[in-house]
């Protein structure tokens, strides 16, 4: 989760005035704060480019209408934020993504002009490799030359411990975003941007070990506005084989199957659920170690949970995916859920729903 203040988490439960910010980043250097009506940014795991954005309301002027336009436009950013004003003259807000603007569009008379865009991932992933390309060195190492060969400022931070691959090339036209995605499953790990657009590479935390950031509570004082579970096999796996056999560093081929081992596990590797493996195979992983790595972080997200549960509560902008939640329902079931997605509305208004990639009961 974002850094906040206590207080700030404490006053998402009161009744409060939400406020939003939306900044255009122009390419000639002009910070141009916009007047908007709503919108939204949903932000999804699952997702090549998690963070996406749709703002609402914007002035005709953002209409590009002639070449100086076009020039200072195409390529312009988005920087959005969502806070709460505590009534006393100060504010608290958080940073919930940074876009490239894609498009802006509506009626050049009467507006009103609506704006998407894309996390800067995207600008990333849209430039193509033009000749072959080899990563080699380390995770990090690779995945910083990837990322800055298209953003040269881009900043990086690394939450992992870093570990050497084997030399990996992509031909012409391939995805550089995928390429960053494969070198930092070497470490077991993934890269994405946080809502201040910087680029981490992180591991999915563990559920049961993970502190709790956020109370999702039913009743006077709480959050939880209404929730669902579930239960579904479709797709679910229990066992990761990760591989690596790279040719180009002369090394023999290594593999390492990891598997779900907690017997308490609805999908328990020696259990009723049977063996249901999933593979995954990449040039850059040369040790069995490195395979270990891989295969348990795919592992954590492949596997079902003992429950799944979608719920909604009062919108909280500083959730990141990953984030592990306690959630208290009506009925005094408490479960430690990890957040999948959801979607940060620019209204004062707007339902909050999020949804998981695994839940447990809290004991």
């Amino acid at each position: 989760m974002y850094p906040v203040s206590d207080r700030f988490l404490r006053r998402l439960a009161e009744s409060h005035t939400p406020v939003t910010e939306v900044l255009l980043f122009t390419t000639d250097g002009r910070v141009v704060p916009l007047d908007h009506t709503g919108g939204s940014v949903p932000v999804d795991r699952g997702a090549a480019i998690r963070r996406t954005c749709t703002v609402n309301g914007c002035s005709t002027s953002l209409i590009p209408v002639t070449p100086a336009d076009e020039l200072s436009t195409y390529g312009a950013r988005l920087r959005i934020s969502r806070g709460v004003d505590y009534g006393d003259g100060t504010q608290e807000l958080v940073p919930i993504g940074v876009f490239r603007l894609d498009e802006g569009g509506g009626d050049p008379a009467l507006g009103p002009v609506t704006l998407t865009g894309k996390a800067i991932e995207v600008i990333v992933a849209d430039d193509r490799f033009t000749s072959p390309y080899t990563a080699t060195g380390t995770v990090v190492g690779a995945i910083t030359a990837l990322v800055r060969r298209s953003i040269p400022e881009a900043d990086i931070v690394s939450m992992i411990t870093d570990v050497s691959i084997g030399p990996r090339t992509w031909d012409v036209e391939g995805d550089p975003w995928a390429a960053v995605q494969e070198v930092a499953a070497a470490a077991g790990a993934e890269c994405y941007t946080d809502g201040a657009g910087t680029f981490r590479i992180a591991t999915l935390p563990d559920l049961l070990s993970t502190s709790p950031v956020w109370e999702v509570a039913s009743g006077e004082g709480g959050v939880y506005v209404r929730g669902s579970r579930s239960m579904s096999s479709a797709g679910v796996f229990n066992g990761v084989l990760a591989r690596g056999d790279n040719a180009a560093s002369g090394g023999a081929p290594v593999q390492y199957l990891a598997v779900d081992t907690d017997p308490g596990s609805p999908t328990y590797w020696s259990g009723p659920y049977g063996h249901r493996p999933m593979f995954y195979s990449s040039a850059t992983l040369t040790t069995v170690s490195a395979c270990q790595a891989a295969a348990t972080v795919k592992l954590r997200a492949a596997r079902a949970p003992n429950a799944g549960g979608d719920f909604s509560t009062l919108p909280n902008p500083a959730l990141e995916p990953g984030d592990v939640l306690r959630v208290l329902h009506p009925d005094g079931l408490k479960e430690l859920h990890q957040v999948a997605s959801f979607s940060v509305p620019l209204d004062l208004g707007g339902d909050f729903p999020i949804a998981t990639i695994s839940a447990k009961e809290d004991g």
